[in-house]
């Protein structure tokens, strides 16, 4: 059929070019001569020449037999030559006949007898080289055969894409007989819109005439086989005959499930073990129970599920509520990550809400056995199971979930809790390998959520020591309004020993306290105590600053692997005046009215602890509104910047004269504070006042 109009290239009115040969027959070569009834030669066709070395002038009108036969062929030859010419039967076989150059050539002979219109008979014989032709049925044969056998589809299309041949493996791929192909075009064959690929693979392939091997693999099912899933593999070849006429195009199909099986398989297993590890990087970057369930749902959404929750038995959490060995089981939401806007999500419990699941639950059997649950295919009865409730199992159901896995959080033979995890949209469903994946990450996380749980305990304890130690302010401070900030580290669950103190003194005085006991934990908080406990006791002898610095350093001393820094302020309203002294602490800043925030240049002393090094007092005078500032290291050291710029960069945001000393405590705590820093702060701030009040 033409490209264009869909007629064969031959039918209708002929073509302005000569027709093309056939490839065969100018392969083939055949050669044909005309005798008359005397066995006089007079025809001889170009191929003739070719074949017998003869020219047409050398060759006609010879008698033939002694021409083109041996001697010892004569007989048989005349024989034959007069059957032909009295009964018109044909006699045809392999013949050795004699070329010009005096060889033998063995050719194929066919002879009829044929008549004219005046009644007239000749002889006509057709004749090729037989060894050609033999060559070529033996390719002829070769090739049917192995189409005919080969596990490999094989179809042979014309220019329009229409089949012309289909071979038994390609008809048993696609389950339709071969004569359903024939004339049929491909698309007619192979309906779905995948095979739109191939298709214009093919078109690619008449035009340049270059093969796509292994070009695309196309997945899916074909009447053959409609339950599974198969994978072929599409190789395509441009047909030509010997004189480059384009015939159409091959299409070799090979079936390629069990290869396209292992790639997926491969894939799939690589993307475990990346799930895996990036679960092992992600999961348990903080001692924090709250961000390890986050982290372990970041990981696993949407890769593993759609969906994902992590529950923790409340008994867990709370030490003081004991776990219940039957009836309900009552959990505590952690985490919910959704891949999508889900009902399934509103069904499950809010972080931080304590919720109760009935026995037959499947969260409470989890947790009640130790073993991870699969369902691969849920139905309505399921997802009753599922779910807390009625209501839950609604949701459930109105957002398509289909598939569900519970694995266990076991961390040291303890169980904490559950990961549940859903698939909606995902249309596969859960397998034995998905529930492998979601234990191992599951066990990860537990061992995690274990060391934060047991972390979480000892900076409770700690954290309820210090702020038991941190004063109150006393209601009235001659002369002075006071701020205070304690803050503990964000980014473990050490508490450190950070500590402020506004203590009362005779003559309207007031010391102001700042200090750090280096460490962390309950004894640098019970430290912390300590020498709380000693600079009240020292400030209430009326020592100077220096003085009560070096008691506080014998006491230190004595404390084995602690040291500490401190700055101890006295303000004296009546004289105006600040009487202070540092030991191995960072500078005050001090903000006088219509001025800029400076930074105190003062003896900086040794830590307390250190032993022998004695201790200044500076005094300097404050005016009404004055503020000084007194801080801990963790306000403004960090891993990342150096300590001079932080130290301006305090200066800076105390340039606020307007600001109260509430706004100005939380302003410094904001602007200076990362989420992970790793050290507690204590904040002081005084301003002057006139004094007495209303004066």
């Amino acid at each position: 059929m033409s490209a264009a109009d869909g007629r064969p290239a031959d039918a209708g009115e002929p073509e302005d070019r000569p027709p093309r040969p056939s490839g065969l027959m100018d392969l083939l070569g055949v050669a044909a001569v005309l005798l008359d009834a005397e066995g006089r030669i007079v025809l001889w066709s170009p191929q003739a020449e070719d074949l017998y070395g003869y020219t047409a002038d050398e060759a006609l009108g010879q008698y033939a037999a002694p021409l083109l036969v041996h001697e010892e062929h004569w007989d048989l030859v005349m024989k034959k030559f007069a059957d032909v010419m009295e009964t018109g039967q044909s006699w045809g076989g392999s013949f050795p006949v004699r070329h010009k150059d005096g060889t033998a050539r063995l050719v194929e002979l066919r002879n009829m007898r044929l008549l004219d219109d005046r009644g007239d008979f000749y002889a006509l014989g057709l004749a090729t080289d037989s060894p050609t032709l033999r060559e070529v049925e033996r390719d002829v044969a070769l090739s049917t055969r192995l189409i005919a056998q080969s596990p490999i589809g094989v179809a042979i299309l014309d220019t329009d894409l229409r089949y012309v041949a289909v071979n038994p493996a390609l008809e048993r791929m696609h389950g339709i007989p071969a004569k359903d192909h024939l004339g049929r075009h491909y698309r007619e064959i192979m309906t779905s819109a995948k095979f739109a690929v191939p298709e214009a693979a093919m078109q690619q392939v008449l035009e340049t005439g270059t093969p796509l091997v292994d070009h695309s693999t196309i997945v899916g099912r074909t009447p053959a086989d409609p339950d599974h899933k198969h994978a072929w593999s599409i190789s395509l070849y441009r047909l030509e005959d010997p004189q480059g006429r384009v015939l159409g195009v091959a299409d070799l199909v090979v079936d390629v499930t069990d290869r396209y099986q292992a790639a997926v398989e491969a894939a799939e297993a690589r993307r475990r073990l990346a799930l895996i590890a990036d679960g092992s990087a992600r999961i348990g970057t903080t001692l924090e129970v709250g961000q390890t369930a986050r982290e372990l749902t970041e990981v696993t959404v949407p890769e593993l599920a759609d969906v994902v929750t992590v529950d923790v038995l409340d008994s867990v959490l709370d030490e003081h509520r004991p776990a219940r060995g039957d009836g309900p089981a009552v959990f505590r939401a952690l985490a919910v990550r959704a891949a999508y806007p889900t009902e399934a999500a509103l069904a499950a419990d809010p972080p931080g809400e304590i919720a109760a699941y009935d026995s037959d639950r499947l969260a409470t059997q989890c947790v009640r056995t130790g073993r991870p649950i699969l369902i691969s295919h849920a139905d309505d009865s399921d997802l009753a199971r599922i779910a807390r409730d009625d209501h839950a199992a609604s949701l459930l159901a109105r957002a398509g979930v289909h598939s569900y896995m519970l694995a266990p959080l076991i961390a040291r033979g303890h169980i904490l809790g559950f990961l549940g995890l859903s698939r909606a949209r995902n249309p596969l469903p859960f397998d034995e390998d998905d529930l492998a994946l979601a234990g191992e990450l599951a066990s990860r996380a537990a061992v995690c959520i274990d060391n934060a749980r047991s972390h979480q305990s000892v900076r409770n304890a700690a954290e309820t020591l210090q702020r038991s130690l941190l004063p109150d302010h006393p209601p009235h401070l001659p002369g002075l309004r006071i701020a205070s900030r304690y803050r503990p580290a964000l980014a473990t669950y050490e508490i450190g020993g950070d500590w402020y103190d506004v203590l009362p003194l005779n003559d309207d005085k007031t010391a102001l306290v700042v200090g750090d006991v280096m460490g962390s934990g309950i004894d640098a908080a019970a430290t912390m105590g300590r020498l709380r406990t000693a600079t009240s006791a020292f400030a209430d002898l009326d020592l100077d600053p220096a003085q009560v610095l070096q008691h506080l350093d014998k006491i230190t001393s004595g404390l084995e692997h602690y040291i500490a820094t401190c700055v101890y302020a006295v303000y004296d309203p009546h004289r105006a005046e600040c009487h202070i002294a540092t030991a191995g602490h960072l500078p005050p800043a001090l903000v006088r009215r219509g001025k800029r925030p400076e930074l105190l240049d003062l003896p900086t002393g040794t830590p307390l602890g250190v032993g022998g090094v004695p201790f200044e007092t500076t005094t300097f005078g404050l005016g009404p509104g004055d503020k000084l500032v007194l801080y801990t290291d963790g306000l403004v050291e960090t891993r990342h910047h150096p300590i001079d710029e932080r130290l301006e960069t305090l200066r800076q945001l105390l340039d606020a004269p307007d600001r109260s000393l509430e706004e100005t405590c939380d302003r410094l705590l904001r602007e200076l504070r990362r989420p992970d820093d790793p050290d507690d702060v204590a904040l002081l701030i005084a301003r002057t006042q006139p004094f007495p009040p209303g004066s």
